[in-house]
């Protein structure tokens, strides 16, 4: 149900088509709640079979405009005091985690690395953002907080893929040195005593 708040937030602000809630999905909310205009479009339609938001205008090409209704703030405003976030959200790069070792180390920390630069453009794509934003109102503020969220989450699993890539290249140096010992001793142990090494009294002449 996030994605019908979620245009009911965005049309809470002004009267939007559905082509600019798209966009500001696009730049802001997806980062959150993604979302394509095959959902959108459809949810419009069904908000507006609802109640919860009107027509107002229709421009050209067929482009329709809409706006919240009075019963759709109601709605919004419910949403946002009275129900809880959903949390069965779905990480399949945590889940790939779960399976590393089933590759070999070098294996397991590429993918880690590999991991770390997607953060790494995240967290330079956020950090453009926050470098153009200007807080003038309450909206600013909150739009602040969740793009604050994202660059403190997406710094942690930077330092945490890193970390990590660090720590099974390390575990495979130790376990490569562990198991290389014993086949030392064995050839060692294989190729026998050593002879003792010549006194240097051997080599003097004896006394006359």
């Amino acid at each position: 149900m996030s994605l019908r708040h979620a245009l009911l937030g965005l049309l809470a602000d002004r009267p939007h088509s559905g082509w600019q809630l798209l966009k500001h999905f696009e730049g802001s909310l997806a980062y959150a709640w993604p979302a394509l205009h095959s959902q959108i479009y459809p949810e419009l339609a069904r908000l507006r079979e609802s109640g919860l938001i009107e027509q107002t205008s229709e421009g050209p090409r067929g482009a329709k405009e809409y706006s919240l209704t009075a019963t759709g703030r109601e709605e919004v405003e419910r949403w946002l005091r009275e129900t809880t976030p959903g949390r069965a959200g779905k990480d399949e790069a945590l889940l790939r985690v779960f399976f590393l070792w089933l590759l070999d180390a070098a294996e397991a920390a590429s993918c880690l690395d590999r991991e770390a630069d997607y953060q790494r453009q995240l967290l330079a794509e956020l950090e453009g953002i926050a470098a153009s934003t200007v807080i003038a109102d309450a909206k600013d503020e909150t739009y602040w907080l969740a793009l604050d969220y994202g660059l403190r989450v997406t710094r942690t699993r930077i330092e945490w893929a890193e970390d990590s890539a660090r720590e099974v290249r390390a575990r495979s140096t130790t376990a490569t040195a562990a198991s290389a010992a014993p086949h030392a001793i064995a050839a060692a142990d294989q190729a026998g005593p050593k002879p003792p090494a010549a006194s240097s009294q051997a080599n003097e002449t004896s006394p006359r």
